[in-house]
């Protein structure tokens, strides 16, 4: 009989999934509203920040792959459920506005709800790879931006649609955008609110990657990255973040100094030097997350 690849299976709640590859430390998080294209209503942004949140407090975990079950990643912003009953409109707005959020890094909490849907994914220290197929719009497109990668197929679609209502979008798209796009293009694409294919996402650096299989993308790109130093990738991705954009040149040759004295010698760079010579060394599990989040506590 062919082997199985142990897994475990959590629901946080009926709008977000999660499974666990315990072989390789691979988390996959599904957006799991299908019938309603993963469209986000109240309960949605919830269950996305909590699963974020509890990610990142473990330890064990190699990367995320995040998709969305169904016909499409996300629809958006589910509008009805909001205007369903106008009476409980504005405690809704003020759960999704009001900052902070609760589910942000302590001491660190800048974002409230409707951002930390996107921003937490950049908080966690693994790689994050989004998975788009189908419609992926407003709100969606702007979570899909809190993901370190992000791979779609030829034919999804994408749009930064919150023109339409007669708002900005206002999910921590000013933080993940400066940092692919150009801003002429972020202005068209904001201004227009038109929708834009996976290749043409492609080349106007929205998106990493086109394939016909996003999902399976993702998975041969974090069983790659699982194979690395735990500790190296999270240093990577922090080195990025903090300094891709609004830092010195001092700051970011600092950091760089920083980040590299704590990892030379420890027990994964050792580990991960043997394993380039054929010893097949175990990695330890990641080290504490405040090595990855102090840095951003000082922005």
């Amino acid at each position: 009989m062919p082997e199985t690849t142990p897994t475990t299976e959590a629901t946080t709640s009926s709008r977000v999934s999660t499974s666990v590859d315990e072989s390789t430390g691979i988390v996959t998080v599904a957006l799991n509203r299908p019938e309603k294209l993963n469209a986000l209503d109240l309960p949605m942004f919830e269950s996305i920040a909590q699963t974020a949140k509890d990610l990142r407090s473990d330890r064990s975990i190699r990367a995320v792959i995040l998709k969305g079950n169904g016909r499409a990643f996300s629809s958006g912003l589910d509008v009805k459920s909001l205007m369903k009953k106008p009476q409980n409109l504005s405690a809704t707005l003020d759960k999704l506005l009001d900052r902070p959020s609760g589910y942000g890094v302590e001491g660190n909490e800048i974002g409230n709800l409707a951002q930390d849907v996107s921003y937490l994914w950049r908080e966690l220290p693994v790689p994050v790879i989004c998975a788009v197929h189908g419609a992926c719009f407003g709100g969606g497109l702007q979570i899909a931006l809190g993901a370190d990668m992000r791979y779609a197929t030829p034919d999804s679609q994408m749009s930064i649609m919150e023109g339409k209502w007669g708002l900005i979008p206002d999910m921590a798209i000013t933080v993940a955008l400066r940092e692919i796009m150009s801003i002429d293009h972020a202005k068209e694409l904001t201004y227009t609110g038109r929708i834009v294919s996976g290749d043409e996402a492609l080349r106007l650096g929205l998106i990493t990657r086109v394939c016909e299989d996003p999902v399976e993308e993702a998975m041969n790109v974090a069983k790659a990255i699982a194979q690395k130093s735990p500790d190296a990738v999270a240093s990577s991705k922090r080195m990025y973040q903090a300094t891709w954009r609004n830092q010195t040149d001092k700051e970011c040759l600092e950091l760089e100094s920083k980040l590299q004295k704590k990892l030379l010698v420890s027990w994964n760079q050792m580990a991960a030097s043997g394993r380039s010579f054929g010893w097949n060394v175990p990695y330890t599990n990641r080290k504490n997350n405040d090595d990855f989040n102090d840095n951003e506590k000082k922005k």
